[in-house]
């Protein structure tokens, strides 16, 4: 499934983050940079150990990278060039501010993107797995702030959702679904 906003393609695939030919994969990661479970552990291991030499590089620096933020390394052995990290919200009921931290790792991604000359992205879909963020809801969120992102910004040709299950990719398809461009 698949939208124009502005100049940007907007779509949803069903498949495996760690094989998307594209600039830039963005990873769920855990405030450590330390490659976890779940989609952070995937790309950590088939990114192979210059992913995780660049985020200890960063953790050095800056101490991790806090909820609702973004960082950038290569890609390492991925297909994409590049691996955006950004850290979800844990789920603590929807009244902990969970939906502006999570609306801002997508839009801090993409800033990054653009600033780093990024024409194409891949999401999965953040703080959905073990963080706990109810599928339908995180769904709402994601594509609106990547809606709103792009709304206001040129620069990406294409951000790429790739959901790994079919519970996931359904509650996106309806999300998008009942989006107003």
């Amino acid at each position: 499934m698949t939208m124009k906003i502005n100049q940007t393609t907007l779509a949803l695939v069903r498949g495996d983050i760690t094989r998307e030919r594209v600039d830039a994969i963005a990873n769920a990661a855990n405030e450590r940079l330390m490659g976890g479970g779940g989609v952070d552990g995937a790309i950590h291991r088939a990114g192979g150990p210059t992913i995780a030499v660049e985020c200890s590089a960063i953790r050095a620096k800056q101490g991790g990278c806090p909820t609702g933020q973004a960082v950038i390394t290569t890609g390492g052995n991925l297909p994409a060039k590049h691996v955006i990290h950004t850290v979800g919200p844990i789920w603590r009921g929807g009244d902990a501010g969970e939906s502006e931290l999570l609306a801002s790792c997508y839009r801090e991604s993409l800033r990054l993107a653009v600033e780093h000359g990024i024409k194409t992205i891949a999401f999965p879909s953040i703080s959905t797995g073990v963080y706990g963020y109810p599928v339908a809801q995180a769904a709402v969120v994601a594509l609106n702030g990547v809606k709103q992102f792009l709304e206001a910004h040129d620069g990406l040709d294409e951000v790429r959702f790739v959901l790994f299950d079919d519970v996931t990719y359904g509650a996106y398809e309806n999300a998008l679904a009942t989006m107003e461009v």
